[in-house]
């Protein structure tokens, strides 16, 4: 049967929330109905993801054990759970934040033996959109990838689901054979391909026009300004922004994103949108609207497709009105892991060492914007959280993690993070995460915590790893304290990638290789890249992002240094015969594997 081309707005779905998003999305029931009354513990291959009928195969749970995806615990507290309350293993292990939905999406590839796609990857043909209504792809969370034929290749979400494969076939006409892939990330893509409504020009100009007193019928009975606001939204996030910035001048407002670590101009309003625009922002951020004259603060919880995004929103009144910044964060949570993150091994080695210790404390340096929050995740990630304590004082709490506690940082109301963290050691704590180190009392009871048979993680903004003992020592903690509470510390940046699409061989590399050599470094000129662009990567060369990283393991020898006074340099000098790479030497390194470009590690570390 033909199906004409689906012509839809892409903001239809794209909702403020008023409630937290739930954490048990529908990931996986199939074929199996799903009852109340959860199976035995011991009958665990009845507890499976929906396992087909093949009796040799291992249960879900003892599969994802063997994989090093959840340890033995976390299985055992995962049945507890769907015996209390009943529902699907697979869907109990998202919901306690034990594994991912690429996870998964594997598990459900293997379960079916039906190929594994990486949907962000894959730009389907407007033929096969056009063969599948929005409503029944999101319905069914199928993404229609290729059609040989009469065959459309489908990826699903849950390739269990043989309802969602027969409504399929019957709306496409079509044979349809089946792929999997990342739920999150096919809800994500089906609002991408189908988004070819009514652009972010077309909104301006209805608003323009009504301003002018004529009269333009809206498009969904959506006001326009609720559709501007959440156009430029919703197309941030589609381009993996992290920030928003809303910018008042004298005629015109200005929308800038971040786009790895990177402003780049999104589009201009004329300067009549300024208001209603953060009008609009204040009322979804829920500020006290009366007051216009301070800075404030403020969130919004928001749907996009499937995913739940949430914005952390700061406004600041300039001589042209309000400027507003939006944090984009996703509120499904990524578990991130050091390999993940760009770190080498010995240092990943290092870090995972010092994790294992009962006491002592690490500190995480770096500018705003580093990803330092990232690392203490990525290093929660390996610490067993089950036999363990874990305590974080955090502003503000950016993702909800499994069975740790977590207290937001509200200094309003007397709740700073010296003041969390002396209640904090009294929870009877194994390992305390504080989010940032920004006085000396804070400075001086991470100390004492590290001393006193605590784990200690933390943030503090230096240059350098080598500055962090001197800065320590200027925020009033006693030299004596520092060799014996600090084990480890670790300074880093954050680098664009090069896109592996358009990058190519860097004819000024022997130039390159030269400025390098004098700065006492080497580099492999042949080994070099340079950023070219394409429509991947959005003209500018680059496509994601990596950390660049410098671990300074303290151990005895430093410590007769720092006693001593000994500077920043000389700390760095010392360090460096020890064995530590220097953020610097690990950018060019990567530089020599094709990840980035010399210019781009001298952009941001030199």
């Amino acid at each position: 049967m033909s199906v004409s081309p689906v012509n839809r707005d892409p903001l239809a779905d794209f909702e403020p929330q008023t409630a937290t998003p739930s954490a048990t999305g529908p990931i996986a029931s199939g074929a199996t109905a799903q009852t109340d009354a959860a199976p035995p513990d011991s009958d665990r291959a009845q507890t499976a993801l929906a396992d087909p009928p093949n009796r040799n195969r291992r249960p879900l749970g003892e599969r994802l054990v063997a994989a090093g995806h959840i340890t033995e615990a976390q299985l055992d507290l995962a049945l507890r759970e769907q015996k209390r309350r009943g529902g699907m293993l697979g869907e109990l292990l998202r919901a306690l934040g034990f594994v991912d939905e690429a996870v998964l999406a594997a598990a459900f590839s293997e379960e079916t033996s039906v190929p594994m796609v990486d949907v962000d990857q894959i730009v389907p043909s407007d033929g096969c959109l056009a063969l599948l209504p929005y409503e029944v792809a999101k319905q069914n969370r199928a993404l229609p990838i290729s059609l040989d034929g009469d065959v459309l290749t489908v990826a699903f979400a849950d390739p269990f689901d043989v309802m969602a494969t027969d409504m399929v076939e019957r709306a496409t006409g079509c044979r349809v054979e089946a792929a999997t892939g990342a739920e999150v990330d096919i809800a994500a893509a089906i609002e991408r391909h189908y988004g070819q409504g009514i652009s972010i020009d077309d909104t301006v100009e209805q608003l323009m026009a009504n301003r002018s007193g004529q009269v333009v019928e809206d498009i969904d009975d959506e006001p326009a300004m609720v559709r501007l606001a959440n156009q430029i939204i919703a197309d941030a996030i589609n381009q993996g922004a992290t920030d928003v910035h809303i910018e008042p001048d004298a005629r015109v407002v200005r929308v800038r994103i971040r786009l790895d670590g990177v402003l780049t101009p999104h589009t201009l309003l004329p300067g009549e949108l300024k208001r209603p625009l953060l009008a609009r922002i204040f009322v979804l951020a829920d500020p006290k609207v009366t007051e216009r004259r301070l800075p404030q603060d403020g969130r919004i919880l928001m749907l996009f497709g499937r995913r739940h995004v949430d914005l952390r929103v700061s406004t600041l009144p300039t001589s042209h009105g309000e400027s507003a910044v939006m944090r984009i964060l996703e509120s499904s949570y990524h578990r991130p892991r050091f390999m993940d993150l760009g770190l080498n091994e010995p240092d990943a080695a290092h870090l995972e060492d010092i994790l294992e210790r009962p006491f002592g404390m690490v500190l995480v340096t770096g500018p705003t914007g580093s990803g330092k929050t990232t690392t203490l995740y990525a290093a929660l990630e390996r610490v067993d959280s089950i036999s363990r304590s874990v305590f974080t004082l955090e502003d503000p709490v950016e993702y909800a993690l499994p069975l740790i506690r977590q207290t937001p940082v509200r200094s309003e109301i007397g709740m700073t993070f010296a003041a969390g963290l002396r209640a904090l050691l009294r929870q009877d704590p194994d390992i305390i995460v504080v989010g940032e180190v920004r006085d000396t009392e804070t400075a001086e009871l991470a100390s004492r915590a590290a001393l006193t048979g605590h784990l200690v993680l933390s943030t503090l903004h230096t240059n350098n790893a080598a500055g962090v003992i001197p800065r320590l020592v200027d925020m009033g903690v006693e030299r004596y304290l520092i060799p014996a509470a600090l084990s480890l510390v670790m300074g880093q940046r954050l680098i664009r990638k090069l896109c592996t699409r358009c990058r190519a061989q860097d004819a000024e590399a022997e130039d390159l290789a030269e400025q390098v050599t004098k700065a006492g470094l080497h580099v492999d000129p042949a080994k070099l890249w340079r950023a070219v662009g394409c429509d991947d990567c959005r003209g500018t060369g680059f496509r994601g992002r990596t950390g660049v990283y410098e671990v300074m393991a303290l151990d005895e020898t430093f410590h007769p240094l720092i006693i001593g006074g000994a500077s920043a340099s000389d700390l760095e000098s010392h360090a460096i015969e020890r064995g530590m790479t220097t953020m610097l030497t690990d950018g060019l390194r990567k530089a020599e594997l094709g990840e980035t470009s010399v210019d781009e590690v001298l952009r941001v570390v030199r």
